[in-house]
C-alpha cells in the first residue's frame, strides 16, 4: 500500500469516527460580558461566579483610585479637597499608552517598575504633607531622614514608649505596604488595558487629546489646572533639590571660613560687658504670630505691656526687634546654632558641618575672654549632647542634672520656672562666683502645649514634686488637639507662661549687672501661625545699666518687650557679628 494512500472504509463496517474540531478559545472579555442565566454572552462558556466578578471590579476600581491618589495628591492638608482629584493626570495617559504597546512579561515588568515609583511618590507626598504642617516646607529626601528619628523621640516623650513603638511599627508597615500596593495596582491595570485593548486604545487617545487641549487652553477646575502634571513637576523639583543639597556643602564651607572675629584676641572681645552676668534665653516656638495674630495678639500684648512696666518699676529698661529664623514649626537646634555661630544653618547637613568645626560662637567668645564662666541650662536634652563642646560651655546641665523630680508636662521634661530656679541654685546664687554667661532654653511652650505648668512661689518649688497636682489639673493634649482653636489658645497660654517665668525671674534674682537677651527660636507650626507666615521671631534685650543701651542705640530697636510691626527685622545669623561689634573691639 502506498505510504500516503488513504484507505476507504468498507460498506459493511462502521464508519471511522472523525474527531470533532477543537472549540475556539473565547476572549475573556466576552466571558465577562455574559449574563447569568439571562442569555447573552457566549453559549457553552462557563461564567465566573458573581462574587469573583464583584471582587474583580472592586480591585480594579481600587487600583484606579490608588493611581489617581498618587498622581494627584497635594502637598498640603488644605489642598485635600474633592476638587483636587477631579483632574486628568498626564502621567496616567502616558503610562496607559506605554502599557498598551507592551505585551507579556515586558508589560508586567514595566508596570511593576512604574507602580514602585508611584508607591514611593505616595510616601514622599505623605511626608511632604507632614513636613508642611510641622515645618512649613517639603521633605528633603537627602537631609531629613534624621528628623524621623527625632519625631520618634518626640512621640516617645509625648505618648510613652509603648505608644511610640506602636506608631513606629505602623509607619514601617505602611512604608512597605504602599510601594507594594502601587506595584500591584499598576500591574493589574496594565493587564486590564491589554484585555480591553479594543476599547482602551481609543479611550487613551481621547484622554491624551483632552489633556493637550486643556493644557493649551489653561482650563481649570476649583482653582487647579484640569490637565495635571503635578507628579512630574514634583519629581523634577526633587531632582533640583537634591542637586542643590549636594552643591550647598561647598557654599557653606566658604561662608564658614569668612569670620571677621576668628582671630580677635580674647582681651578685645566683649569689653563693653565686662563684669556683667549675660543670659541668652531661647523661648520655644515664640514667634511673631503670637504678637500679630488677631486671636492671640490682644492677650500677649497686654502681658508684654504689663511686663515692661513691671521691669521698669524694678529698674530695668528694654529694647526689642525681630529676627528671621532659618526654620519654622520645629528644628530649634538649627535656630540656636544660627544665632550663636553667625551662619545660616537651615538644615541638618549644615548643622552637622558647623558643630564639627572650630567656628567661633557667641558663647565661645565669652569663654575666650577668660572673664566669664560659661554654662548651659538645657532641660530639653535627655541624653548625651556632644555639641556642647562646640558652643564653648564650661558646664552643661541637662534635664537629668537640674534636680527635678516632678512630672513631665507632655514633651517638656522640666517646667520653665524650675529651670530658671535651678540655674540660680546651681550657678547664679553661688557665693563668691565671678561673672556668668548662660545659655538657657525654655521648653514649656513646646508642642503639644498641654498640659501647661502654673507659676508657683519661687521658694516652694523644692525638687519639683509640687508639680504633681499642677499636672493633674492640666488639659489633656488629646482633647486639646481635637479643636484647632483650642490648640491656638493653649499655644498662646504656654508662651505666656514662659515669658511670665522669665520676667518673674528677673524681678526675683536680677541685679544691677544682669543683662538678658531673649528670643523665640522659631514660629509655631502653620496650623497655629497660619499658612505662609513669616519666619520672624521677637528678640529683646533687658538691662539696668544705661551704658548697655548706649552701645546698641544704632540698632533702632523699639522700646519695651513688644516690638512694633515696623521694628527692624534682621536675619538671625547676623546677630552674632552685630553683638560682638557693639560690645567688642570698638570699646
Amino acid at each position: 500500500m502506498p505510504l500516503f494512500t488513504r484507505p476507504r472504509p468498507r460498506p459493511d463496517r462502521d464508519p471511522v469516527p472523525v474527531p470533532a474540531p477543537a472549540a475556539e478559545a473565547v476572549p475573556e472579555e466576552l466571558v465577562r460580558g455574559a449574563t447569568d442565566g439571562q442569555g447573552g454572552g457566549v453559549p457553552g462558556v462557563p461564567r465566573r461566579p458573581l462574587g469573583r466578578r464583584v471582587a474583580g471590579m472592586v480591585g480594579t476600581a481600587s487600583a484606579v483610585a490608588f493611581v489617581l491618589l498618587g498622581l494627584l495628591l497635594p502637598d498640603r492638608l488644605a489642598g485635600l479637597t474633592p476638587g483636587a482629584f477631579l483632574r486628568l493626570p498626564g502621567e496616567a495617559v502616558l503610562g496607559a499608552a506605554l502599557l498598551l504597546v507592551l505585551t507579556g512579561r515586558a508589560r508586567d515588568l514595566v508596570a511593576g517598575a512604574l507602580g514602585l515609583v508611584l508607591g514611593v511618590t505616595v510616601l514622599l507626598g505623605a511626608l511632604d504633607l507632614g513636613f508642611h504642617e510641622a515645618l512649613g516646607r517639603p521633605f528633603d529626601p537627602v537631609l531629613d531622614w534624621i528628623l524621623l528619628d527625632d519625631g520618634q523621640a518626640f512621640l516617645r516623650d509625648s505618648v510613652g514608649r509603648t505608644g511610640a513603638l506602636l506608631a513606629t511599627a505602623a509607619a514601617l508597615a505602611l512604608a512597605l505596604a504602599v510601594p507594594a500596593a502601587g506595584m500591584a495596582s499598576v500591574v493589574r491595570l496594565g493587564r486590564s488595558l491589554r484585555r480591553s485593548g479594543a476599547v482602551a486604545a481609543p479611550v487613551t487617545l481621547a484622554g491624551g487629546t483632552v489633556w493637550v487641549v486643556c493644557a493649551a487652553l489653561g482650563a481649570q477646575f476649583a482653582g487647579a489646572p484640569l490637565a495635571a502634571r503635578s507628579t512630574a513637576d514634583a519629581l523634577a523639583d526633587r531632582v533640583r533639590q537634591t542637586r542643590a543639597t549636594f552643591a550647598d556643602e561647598e557654599v557653606f564651607e566658604k561662608a564658614a571660613a569668612d569670620d571677621a572675629f576668628r582671630d580677635t584676641p580674647g582681651d578685645r572681645l566683649l569689653r563693653g560687658l565686662r563684669g556683667k552676668d549675660v543670659l541668652f534665653v531661647f523661648v520655644e516656638s515664640y514667634g511673631r504670630a503670637a504678637l500679630e495674630d488677631p486671636a492671640m495678639a490682644p492677650h500677649l500684648g497686654v502681658l508684654l505691656a504689663d511686663s515692661t512696666e513691671r521691669l521698669k518699676a524694678a529698674g530695668y529698661a528694654s529694647r526689642s526687634g525681630f529676627l528671621t529664623s532659618p526654620t519654622t514649626g520645629a528644628g530649634s537646634w538649627l535656630a540656636h546654632s544660627t544665632f550663636l555661630s553667625g551662619l545660616w544653618v537651615a538644615h541638618q547637613q549644615r548643622y552637622r558641618s558647623v558643630t564639627a568645626s572650630d567656628r567661633l560662637t557667641l558663647t565661645e567668645a565669652f569663654r575666650r575672654t577668660g572673664a566669664w564662666r560659661t554654662v548651659g541650662i538645657m532641660p530639653g536634652v535627655t541624653r548625651e549632647w556632644p555639641e556642647g563642646r562646640f558652643y564653648g560651655l564650661d558646664r552643661v546641665y541637662d534635664s537629668r542634672e537640674l534636680g527635678y523630680r516632678g512630672p513631665k508636662f507632655s514633651w517638656a521634661p522640666v517646667p520653665d520656672q524650675f529651670s530658671l530656679a535651678a540655674f540660680e541654685r546651681l550657678e547664679g546664687g553661688r557665693a563668691g562666683r565671678g561673672p556668668l554667661m548662660a545659655g538657657i532654653v525654655l521648653v514649656s511652650s513646646h508642642n503639644p502645649w498641654a498640659p501647661i505648668p502654673e507659676m508657683l512661689d519661687w521658694d516652694g518649688l523644692g525638687d519639683g514634686s509640687v508639680y504633681e497636682g499642677v499636672r493633674a489639673r492640666g488639659a489633656d493634649p488629646r482633647r486639646v488637639w481635637r479643636d484647632p482653636e483650642r490648640v491656638r489658645t493653649e499655644y498662646r497660654r504656654s508662651v505666656e507662661y514662659s515669658l511670665t517665668s522669665l520676667v518673674s525671674y528677673l524681678e526675683e534674682y536680677g541685679d544691677e549687672d544682669t543683662v538678658l537677651v531673649f528670643l523665640g527660636d522659631h514660629q509655631p507650626i502653620p496650623a497655629v501661625a497660619g499658612e505662609g507666615a513669616s519666619r520672624d521671631v521677637p528678640v529683646a534685650m533687658v538691662a539696668k545699666d544705661p551704658a548697655v543701651f548706649d552701645r546698641i542705640g544704632h540698632w533702632g530697636w523699639d522700646e519695651g518687650l513688644a516690638p512694633s510691626p515696623s521694628a527692624p527685622v534682621w536675619r538671625m545669623d547676623t546677630f552674632r557679628d552685630r553683638f560682638l561689634g557693639a560690645f567688642g573691639p570698638a570699646s
